[in-house]
């Protein structure tokens, strides 16, 4: 089905661009938190990633308005880009809080979270490559990614329990809980993304 439309494959080579910038953002976070020396300037550097997948994210919609026939339906080209939005400002909505809230040295269940958001916006990455491809490919790497999202919510439960049990500041609490919650969010998204994807395949199989 997919490759009967060669002309509109800009569609493809869209979302692999925006997926390629998202985990970008996502390795970014990781290494902010993983040596916090000026974490300032790492989420400048995680903003100007997100600037740049709005843009991304703008060209196309703009293209999916001016496109009579698209590859896959228009409300699943509109979903995906949305969900994929959604994730890199969740990225970006989490190394702000490290900022925002004067964090002094992050966490193991902060770095384990960012770790988690990495591979599960690389296993986004490589479900959006085989867009146009093999369908049970895309299928594998949602797998993935519901796994991983599973897991970060294992880890979010277990770290917001322990500050509940172990935090005796209430400012503290509240910033790290929001932290911790942020950054699970941003999972979510991954498997909003990747939930779409399967719902391409299932509807272009």
């Amino acid at each position: 089905m997919f490759g009967l439309i060669p002309k509109e494959e800009k569609f493809f080579t869209m979302f692999k661009e925006m997926s390629a910038n998202i985990t970008e953002g996502a390795r970014l976070l990781k290494d902010m938190l993983d040596n916090f020396d000026d974490p300032q300037a790492s989420q400048r550097r995680i903003k100007e990633v997100e600037h740049k997948g709005d843009a991304i994210t703008h060209d196309i919609i703009q293209k999916l308005n001016k496109s009579f026939i698209t590859p896959f339906d228009r409300e699943d080209i509109y979903s995906l880009a949305s969900a994929l939005d959604d994730m890199i400002d969740l990225i970006d909505a989490s190394a702000i809080r490290f900022i925002m809230y004067n964090v002094e040295k992050p966490t193991s269940e902060a770095k384990e979270l960012a770790f988690i958001i990495l591979q599960s916006c690389q296993a986004v990455e490589k479900a959006v490559a085989h867009l146009g491809g093999k369908f049970e490919h895309i299928a594998e790497h949602c797998v993935e990614v519901n796994a991983l999202e599973n897991e970060a919510d294992r880890v979010c439960r277990e770290a917001i329990s322990r500050l509940f049990d172990e935090e005796k500041d209430p400012i503290q609490l509240i910033k790290w809980k929001e932290i911790y919650e942020t950054l699970e969010r941003a999972t979510d998204k991954c498997e909003d993304a990747a939930n779409i994807l399967e719902s391409v395949v299932v509807k272009n199989a």
